[in-house]
């Protein structure tokens, strides 16, 4: 059991960083005259896009406006969350046998 909540803790670790790269991508969506051909960008984003291009294909832009970064970060908070509480209780069981 011990294993299995380090795994969950590990990867609650990791969505949260995958979270920071998430939020500086969508920040440098804001400046339109970045060269994306730079490497630490193009990383940024061929790292980020794939997850944002699953929420564009479900909500289109309104307005010019793509909220498909709220929804993606829902669900990613959602399932920080839902890992993180699945980890604390396989950590409480596991001290009371």
């Amino acid at each position: 059991m011990d294993a299995v909540s380090l795994l969950l803790s590990v990867l609650v670790r990791t969505l949260s960083i995958y979270s920071l790269i998430l939020l500086v991508r969508v920040l440098l969506s804001w400046f339109p005259n970045l060269d994306w051909s730079n490497p630490v960008l193009s990383t940024v984003s061929s790292i980020t896009d794939p997850y944002l291009n699953a929420f564009r294909g479900l909500i289109p832009p309104l307005g010019g406006l793509d909220l498909s970064a709220i929804v993606a970060f829902l669900a990613l908070n959602l399932a920080q969350q839902l890992l993180g509480s699945l980890s604390m209780s396989l950590m409480g069981s596991g001290y009371g046998v």
